[in-house]
């Protein structure tokens, strides 16, 4: 019998999981409403954004999915759960949706091939119910897939992102509150670390071989792609990074985090949780519009022997690229009018 409430919180969510996978609308339907609050509010990637309520939510976000990609499934590689120093208790998830592409979807333009969407998705249990779900789609990986990514082309290498080299992602209960502990503590002293360069010093002041396996992988989204190893990271994604937003974390007063962990893995989740200034040279090929953003980034962590081996990151780029007055899906619209199946004058789905 199950006795510890983070192993009874990833039981809850079983069902979910489950009619995910097999993707019938109305068992869905009637799962999420027994499993959710009924005031329950799930934020979404741009751009679906903030939804209230189990109907709008499956309507608004599900249904459009399902229409596009008919034999929709759903697979996760993670799914761990703890509680935060706040005391909150979260469920965190990672996988992807995949299926046929037969239909555009946010006129992303149908291949008639699988496609794989990879998904980050927190869940917050309260009195055994889910009270707020926080997530990310990686939407820029389906316009990848369909030739349609009308922005700069990633510095990092684009790839079906693997799940955990271990195969233990998904993490068996009863909880070890010890172990979560410790792989929360690890991570929250990194980060401490990576935050005193470059304003406290050159690269050594992150003590980055300290902290992460010399075969450590960072799956970036998709935009920023995978670096492999400290210099992978460095040359693909931190360094561009700092240049173009110098100021990063200096603003934690306006922001929120909060890190749990279930065994060797760790989880950060936060609506927004950074936020900095895109100044100097720019970002991902733009220029820098010297304006202040937040980001949405929802990550996990797989530690070995008290190092980071995996790092599965998600940036909510399009929301980036929105605050700064770049709208990606037009742009994306304007290349899809030489395309069959699209009205020429918009760019939208016939």
């Amino acid at each position: 019998m199950t006795t510890d409430r983070h192993t009874r919180n990833k039981e809850l969510i079983a069902p979910l999981r489950a009619a995910l996978y097999d993707f019938e609308p109305d068992v869905l339907r009637r799962v999420l409403h027994d499993i959710c609050a009924p005031d329950a509010v799930f934020h979404l990637a741009f751009p679906f954004e903030t939804i209230r309520g189990v109907d709008a939510y499956v309507e608004g976000a599900y249904m459009p999915l399902l229409r596009a990609v008919p034999d929709l499934e759903r697979r996760d590689f993670i799914v761990m759960a703890g509680p935060t120093p706040e005391g909150a208790d979260w469920v965190g998830c990672g996988g992807y949706y995949c299926g046929t592409f037969a239909a555009p979807w946010l006129d992303v333009p149908a291949t008639g091939h699988m496609m794989h969407l990879r998904f980050h998705e927190f869940y917050r249990v309260e009195d055994g119910r889910i009270t707020e779900m926080q997530a990310l789609w990686d939407i820029p990986e389906v316009m990848m897939q369909a030739g349609a990514w009308p922005m700069s082309p990633s510095l990092g290498r684009e790839w079906h992102v693997p799940g955990p080299a271990t195969c233990d992602g998904l993490v068996p209960g009863p909880s070890d509150e010890a172990a979560a502990m410790r792989s929360c503590e690890r991570i929250v002293d990194m980060l401490s670390h990576m935050k005193k360069h470059p304003s406290k010093g050159g690269p050594e002041v992150m003590e980055m071989d300290r902290f992460w396996h010399p075969k450590m992988s960072w799956y970036g989204p998709s935009g920023i792609g995978t670096g492999r190893g400290v210099s992978g990271f460095r040359n693909w994604h931190q360094i561009p990074f700092l240049n173009a937003m110098p100021d990063r974390g200096q603003y934690l007063d306006e922001i929120e985090y909060h890190f749990f962990g279930d065994r060797n893995y760790a989880a950060v989740t936060g609506w927004p949780n950074m936020v900095q200034s895109i100044t100097e040279g720019g970002w991902l090929g733009i220029a820098p519009p010297d304006k202040k953003i937040t980001m949405r980034s929802l990550d996990f962590w797989r530690l070995e022997d008290g190092r980071i081996r995996e790092n599965w990151v998600m940036v909510d780029l399009l929301h980036m690229y929105d605050q700064i007055g770049v709208d990606v899906l037009a742009r994306m619209r304007e290349f899809n009018k030489a395309r069959h199946g699209f009205d020429p004058e918009t760019g939208a789905a016939l």
